[in-house]
């Protein structure tokens, strides 16, 4: 047999010809696995965060249209091609909850069919969080929701301040619960003077937690606000009776169970001195306004010359721009995670704190894989 001539490595493949176009393709491949940024409504106030956080990223907006039709179903349209990217959805909730739901679901559907490669919900308040928790016969909706968010395609949650941390476990994918407490913190020393005369309220001790971290941080006293005008969520009647509670009913005798005393709640007390100081209450949520109202009462009783109110989210439901304006509070602070530009219009009172910042760095560092520790340096589990 004649002896096959061996050619060199690189000769061998001297002879071989790439298909026409595919080193075309292969760049516009590498391109395509970038990322996009989409807002999903076309509200002002959610335009806006997007618009803020594509502007640090030094990207742009993903091209979509967000609308409802005349009979009210939610329509979502995908303007460009998002094969094999990772894909953010910046969702703020405004006052239709539900509408914002099912826009956040319909699109991360429509982007999973697009064969998007990740898709990522940034959304800073996440709806439904205070019903976390059995009451009476109702449902755990968050526990649903989640469900539902990881049905329609989403991979990954950015979201800031859960009203409970637990709520995590209720998702069957990674969820990045920032915090919103060094924009706030950053605030009172930058926009309160003599803030070193204040000190930090929690406005209930379900709240003691977070006014301590808030205390603690700035080197400034504690107050916590106790008593019966205060209505928590733990003393909720359960409700559950099963079965239903009946006057005669006859219970064997080695089954009784001891009668649980009724609470009574004392006199309402702050416990701490904030006598000729500012109070600050600080805490996750401002929907209702009542209860806040009502403390900044008793704080300026107790000789609080002023006070102001700091929450992360400023949800500021029904009246409560008309509640600020006519109370003792000298001015309420809360994050643009929440729309609530109306309210401001309402009341002078409301500023906003800008965390944009943190999210388009947790969208840079999630697609480039890297480590998330950077944004939760010195973060304890109460912040």
């Amino acid at each position: 047999m004649p002896r096959k001539l061996l050619l060199p490595y690189k000769s061998v493949f001297s002879h071989f010809r790439a298909p026409r176009g595919l080193h075309e393709s292969l760049a516009m491949n590498a391109a395509r696995s970038g990322y996009r940024v989409f807002s999903a409504n076309s509200t002002a106030a959610c335009t806006e965060l997007a618009k803020r956080i594509t502007e640090r990223l030094g990207a742009e907006l993903g091209k979509s249209v967000v609308y409802q039709e005349t009979n009210g179903e939610t329509r979502v349209e995908i303007k460009e091609s998002v094969r094999g990217q990772d894909i953010f959805i910046i969702q703020t909730i405004p006052r239709d909850v539900n509408t914002a739901v099912m826009e956040l679901l319909i699109m991360a559907y429509a982007l999973k069919t697009s064969c998007a490669r990740n898709i990522i919900g940034v959304i800073p308040y996440f709806p439904y969080s205070k019903q976390s928790k059995m009451r009476k016969r109702g449902s755990i909706v968050c526990k649903l929701l989640a469900s539902m968010l990881a049905k329609a395609g989403l991979t990954h949650i950015i979201t800031m301040d859960l009203h409970q941390k637990e709520i995590q476990g209720f998702f069957s994918f990674p969820v990045d619960n920032l915090r919103a407490s060094p924009f706030l913190l950053q605030y009172i020393q930058e926009e309160i003077p003599d803030y070193r005369n204040a000190v930090i309220v929690a406005k209930s001790p379900d709240a003691a937690k977070r006014a301590q971290s808030y205390a603690e941080r700035l080197r400034l006293g504690l107050a916590v606000i106790h008593g019966e005008a205060q209505c928590t969520e733990q003393d909720m009647d359960d409700g559950r009776h099963s079965p239903p509670m009946v006057k005669n009913a006859t219970v064997h005798p080695g089954l009784e169970l001891p009668l649980m005393m009724a609470k009574e709640k004392p006199p309402i007390t702050v416990v701490g001195d904030v006598g000729g100081r500012i109070a600050i209450i600080v805490d996750d949520i401002i929907d209702d306004m009542e209860s806040f109202v009502a403390a900044a009462e008793i704080l300026k009783e107790r000789g609080a010359y002023k006070i102001f109110v700091m929450a992360t989210h400023g949800l500021l439901s029904a009246d409560a721009p008309r509640l600020i304006e006519e109370s003792s509070i000298d001015e309420v602070v809360v994050t643009n995670t929440v729309p609530h530009e109306v309210q401001k219009l309402q009341c002078p009172k409301i500023k906003t704190v800008d965390i944009s910042l943190i999210l388009s760095e947790a969208i840079r560092r999630i697609h480039n894989g890297e480590s998330m520790a950077y944004l939760f340096r010195n973060i304890t589990v109460d912040d």
